[in-house]
């Protein structure tokens, strides 16, 4: 009989007073934590290309206006302000292939 060797660490889990004993995997310790997502970000939906920005740094704008045309798939996508508010920056030019959640704009929104 040959003996096995682990190479994965092992742990030991307490649920409701009982003890399991478990292998975690690699993965477990390389993955990143939660983090909160920042709301004055504005970011892409789906990967595509800029065709047209509506919208400069310090315009005021209103909710659900067009900030910007965004291409994917043969389709013109608009991307509308979620809320009132100031353009603080933009992230994109005209003419830039952009990736899911890709961050577009910056803003600053008026209050409730």
């Amino acid at each position: 009989m040959a003996l096995q060797r682990e190479k994965k660490p092992k742990s030991i889990l307490n649920i409701d007073g009982t003890e399991y004993k478990t292998i975690v995997p690699e993965d477990y310790f390389k993955r990143h934590g939660w983090q909160m997502k920042d709301e004055t970000l504005i970011c892409s939906f789906i990967p595509g290309t800029i065709s047209k920005i509506y919208v400069k740094v310090g315009q005021k704008v209103k909710k659900g206006e067009k900030l910007l045309t965004l291409e994917a798939m043969k389709m013109k996508n608009r991307v509308l302000a979620p809320r009132a508010g100031k353009i603080l920056s933009l992230q994109v030019k005209v003419g830039e292939n952009v990736k899911k959640e890709q961050p577009l704009f910056k803003m600053d929104f008026e209050s409730k």
